[in-house]
């Protein structure tokens, strides 16, 4: 069901996206919070009543069509809300926040699932909708934009920021995904894997809050010292020497997450057209949905070890891509 959904929301981001280019921001996005709650309502009640489990797949599946989609017109409806001069605040203030759910929303879904599963999955189906009913109507000015309304909006900068997106994405995943792999092998029971995701969370939220009371665009070469920061972290945890050296390696990675994700925020804002913005964000959004993926994949096909030195390779590489591209005038 998972791989379902987050399939379906590489494969629907970009033409959902597009289908709302003709209605106004926040009508279109409530309409696809509608959407994804309708389907993670219908998971529920098909579980409910033991419906095939291809039908639980499906409509898995169509929650996670739009989901690429409504991020990105709910961080598009962020610029009409927020000055641009407080827009890294904002972004780092979102940053904190994801982190923190990240935290408390499995406790809070295992908690609700003590009294029913059912009513978890209906229970957080109903927190998912709170956008459609919280985010304020802005009306957004109409732009003149010299691309044609189908013409992609992927130049050679843009992507180079989605394959940033995506190699942290695999590398926060792959911590994760093998958490528990790495707790068994220093000797400690699986539920021992919160030795590695909640000090990496912690480390997120307190990056989200330096960015929040920063409130400035980073350089390209701070971004370019974040970035190698994570590769180091992701080196770190690959070695395994120790346990405490695998922990500040998790810690490492996780300090520089909400500062990368926020940079990639802004300068896509920038590159990107103005009415293709939308688009734009959920593509960022799809980077990371592909970097999970990758990092499921080299965890399924080979040992816990192997992958995390495969994810760390693949940061390597973007630090060095993102270093001989910056001294590019294009870039």
């Amino acid at each position: 069901m998972i791989l379902a959904l987050t399939l379906a929301q590489v494969i629907g981001a970009v033409p959902i996206t597009r289908l709302g280019q003709s209605l106004p921001t926040t009508i279109f996005l409530r309409l696809l919070v509608a959407f994804r709650t309708a389907a993670l309502g219908a998971v529920a009640l098909l579980a409910h009543f033991a419906a095939p489990f291809i039908w639980l797949v499906a409509c898995s599946a169509l929650a996670g069509a739009v989901t690429g989609a409504a991020f990105g017109y709910l961080r598009a409806v962020l610029n009409e809300l927020t000055p641009s001069e407080k827009l890294p605040r904002a972004l780092g203030i979102a940053a904190t926040l994801n982190e923190v759910t990240f935290v408390l929303a499995p406790v809070l879904a295992s908690g609700l699932g003590t009294i029913s599963p059912v009513f978890g999955v209906l229970a957080l189906a109903a927190l998912g909708a709170l956008p459609a009913l919280l985010v304020p109507t802005v009306r957004s000015a109409p732009t003149d934009d010299v691309h044609a309304p189908d013409a992609s909006v992927i130049n050679r900068v843009i992507l180079l920021w989605l394959i940033c997106a995506a190699a942290g994405g695999s590398t926060v995943a792959a911590l994760e995904i093998g958490a528990v792999g790495l707790a068994l092998q220093f000797g400690y029971a699986p539920a021992m894997a919160i030795l590695f995701t909640v000090p990496l969370c912690v480390a997120s939220v307190a990056g989200g809050i330096w960015v929040s009371v920063r409130n400035r665009m980073a350089t390209r070469k701070a971004v370019l010292l974040q970035l190698a920061i994570m590769a180091v972290g992701a080196i770190t945890v690959a070695l395994q020497v120790s346990m405490a050296l695998t922990v500040i390696g998790a810690i490492l990675v996780g300090a520089v997450l909400a500062p990368l994700g926020t940079y990639y925020s802004l300068v896509l804002d920038t590159l990107a057209p103005p009415n293709k913005r939308p688009e734009v964000f959920a593509l960022l959004r799809t980077a990371n949905s592909v970097g999970v993926i990758v990092a499921s994949a080299v965890m399924t096909a080979v040992s816990l070890s192997m992958a995390l030195i495969v994810v760390s390779c693949l940061m390597v590489a973007v630090v060095m891509v993102v270093g001989l591209a910056g001294k590019t005038p294009s870039a």
